[in-house]
């Protein structure tokens, strides 16, 4: 019998727990007609609403305006003291989070749309019918419930944007520090090295000479990765500046400078003629700049063929880049893009492995994307698809 009892009893208290989870909405009733006011605030109250009547619409507004006690205020639409509207009006002023509904009869339809253009989000007709006011009820207490969640998506889009903020800022001293307080201690140990090779190189041992050399070669290393870091961290906030952009001109340019610093390598290219795009030329001309640099760089020891082209046959511009080179592994091909990662060592290739992420930035920013395709020993093809639009 225990059993039985104490299962009832938590049954009972399960039961009570439930509905007081369920009396979430606090609706306060507003209607001169003292009798129908109280009729719906007890009907209201067996379906879970906390409500609470006034016949007098002044002394709902002085109870409203005990901001954050209601939820939602039902309102006659015509009352003698204060019609609905004003009532309304005067609720959503004190309290803003809430949201109204106005009742009315037939014949005053017009005058509640004129409410929900005052700010009732519905309204409900007399003589009423539970069946339809309790949809109407749960439509605006969802209103509320989105207005609240936007509400606070929003502040929280602040916060997040006054963190970013101080992220960023905290980002530039963190590059002022490493521009400045890392760069002179590698600049001396490059000078201090060079000083000694230069002034004592006769003097001293060849494997003390190899190990200043490796010193020196390893403090330059460092100041360019510093550079190449200072140069991908810049990228998210430098601001884009979008123009017309000739690409053929610009490759152009870029190819006739790569040779020129090539020297009297024997480079074949080929450059097909390529549309112009909108976008930041600064930094269009930094994706292509190390695109070509790569594919100069690793042709070399070899008749380089280097190959410039775009297909718009679709609704984008996927401009390529091709070379005969080096190629890589397309099994380590997700490693491309990624701050210093090289799928090359140094003694087979110079370079940090920044340059690639720099390019792959750049696009993205430009609502791009980057590919590439390759086999060792057979060269490598890069892939940058852009909007013909230029992007967001």
């Amino acid at each position: 019998m225990c059993a039985a009892k104490d299962w009832v009893m938590n049954a009972v208290s399960e039961r009570q727990s439930s509905v007081e989870k369920d009396i979430a909405a606090r609706i306060i009733i507003v209607d001169d007609e003292t009798a129908q006011m109280r009729a719906l605030c007890n009907t209201l109250q067996d379906h879970h609403y906390a409500t609470t009547g006034f016949s007098a619409p002044r002394d709902a507004l002085a109870a409203i305006q005990q901001r954050g006690k209601f939820d939602l205020i039902l309102a006659d639409l015509m009352m003698p003291d204060m019609d609905g509207i004003s009532l309304l009006k005067a609720a959503l002023e004190a309290d803003p989070d809430m949201v109204g509904i106005v009742m009315t009869g037939q014949g005053t339809i017009d005058t509640a749309v004129k409410a929900m253009k005052a700010g009732a989000v519905d309204y409900i007709l007399k003589p009423f019918r539970l069946s339809a006011i309790l949809p109407v009820l749960s439509r605006a207490l969802a209103i509320r419930r989105l207005r609240a969640e936007n509400a606070e998506l929003t502040r929280r889009v602040r916060e997040h944007a006054a963190e970013l903020e101080v992220a960023n800022k905290e980002l530039e001293a963190f590059s002022y520090s490493v521009s400045h307080d890392l760069r002179a201690p590698l600049r001396a140990v490059d000078g201090f090295t060079g000083m000694v090779l230069a002034r004592f190189g006769d003097q001293i041992p060849p494997d003390a000479k190899r190990l200043l050399q490796q010193v020196d070669g390893s403090a330059k290393r460092m100041a360019q990765l510093i550079e190449d870091l200072l140069r991908f961290s810049k990228l998210s906030r430098q601001p884009i500046s979008k123009s017309r952009v000739n690409i053929s001109e610009m490759v152009n340019t870029i190819v006739q400078e790569l040779r020129n610093e090539a020297g009297g390598r024997e480079i074949e290219t080929r450059i097909a003629e390529l549309p112009e795009v909108y976008g930041d030329a600064s930094l269009l001309r930094q994706v292509f700049v190390n695109l070509l640099s790569n594919a100069f760089k690793f042709t070399r020891g070899k008749q380089a063929l280097i190959e410039v082209g775009c297909d718009t046959s679709g609704g984008e511009n996927v401009f390529f880049v091709r070379d005969n080179g080096a190629g890589f592994d397309m099994a380590y091909a997700q490693k491309l893009f990624a701050v210093f990662q090289r799928l090359h060592t140094e003694d087979q290739f110079e370079g940090t492995g920044v340059g690639l992420s720099i390019v792959q930035r750049i696009v993205q920013r430009h609502s791009g994307r980057i590919s590439a395709e390759a086999e060792v020993g057979k060269g490598a093809t890069f892939f940058v698809t852009l909007p013909k639009g230029g992007g967001a």
